[in-house]
């Protein structure tokens, strides 16, 4: 063995035990539901170089993102997890797809968690007129998205979550949430079908919702989600403990 190979091989070594002692990366990315003011953003949409990423008490935000990083960082304290949030309040589809390779590729999860699509609803109904929303050029950003991120890493584990509304708070009022519901809804179906495509996990928050309003109408379902969009404490918990169900065995093996 030549003194230039013990060296290599030397080398190898310790990048193995490197690799070896980082934690499982897991990473949740979306929009304001997620974002939960992640890096002392006040609420904003600041882009993630923007914000605070030393204190460690506003690091996660208050969303659901933060309630599953404690769970598996109090209970695992030993696998040294490494988690990240990168919400950023009202952006889209299309926003992800700008900010992949800073917000995702960059940060080398070993998971990805994505929740989007009611600020693209949100837009299209803002146009005037309203027409027909693209709901294939929509599947067709996501699927590019994803592609983008396997493709610089395809041991990456997928988790897709579905997007949601209610008829609640300052939605309940107003005259074109049915359509809403259905743009929504029509967002929700298609991230199952790419979940299935895509071997990913799935996280229905769209029917976790559906239920807890069905079954606890408390306070005209502001109780869960006050505005129509944003859920409340109790319903990032929820949401939380629906994460962790799915993905337990994905970030615990």
């Amino acid at each position: 063995m030549t003194r230039t190979f013990f060296i290599i091989l030397c080398l190898l070594s310790t990048l193995s035990l490197t690799i070896k002692g980082e934690g499982l990366r897991v990473l949740f990315i979306g929009d304001s539901i997620t974002d939960g003011g992640w890096g002392n953003s006040g609420g904003s949409a600041k882009p993630s170089d923007k914000r605070n990423h030393w204190d460690l008490n506003h690091i996660y935000g208050h969303s659901y993102m933060m309630l599953c990083a404690s769970h598996f960082e109090s209970l695992y304290p030993e696998q040294e997890y490494k988690f990240f949030n990168r919400g950023i309040s009202g952006d889209t589809l299309k926003g992800l797809a700008i900010r992949c390779e800073k917000d995702i590729i960059a940060l080398r999860p070993d998971v990805l968690s994505i929740l989007i699509g009611t600020n693209d609803v949100n837009e299209h109904l803002r146009q005037t007129p309203v027409g027909p929303f693209d709901f294939e050029g929509w599947e067709s950003t996501y699927r590019a998205l994803l592609d983008t991120v396997r493709k610089a890493n395809p041991d990456v584990k997928l988790v897709l979550c579905t997007p949601f509304v209610a008829q609640t708070g300052k939605l309940a009022q107003t005259a074109d949430f049915p359509l809403r519901d259905s743009l929504v809804t029509e967002c929700a179906t298609i991230v199952r079908k790419i979940a299935m495509d895509y071997h990913a996990i799935l996280v229905p928050f769209d029917a976790l919702f559906d239920k807890l309003l069905r079954e606890h109408p408390v306070n005209s379902g502001r109780h869960w989600i006050w505005d129509g969009i944003h859920p409340t404490p109790a319903g990032h918990r929820r949401m939380a403990d629906l994460w962790i169900e799915q993905t337990h065995l994905l970030i615990s093996e």
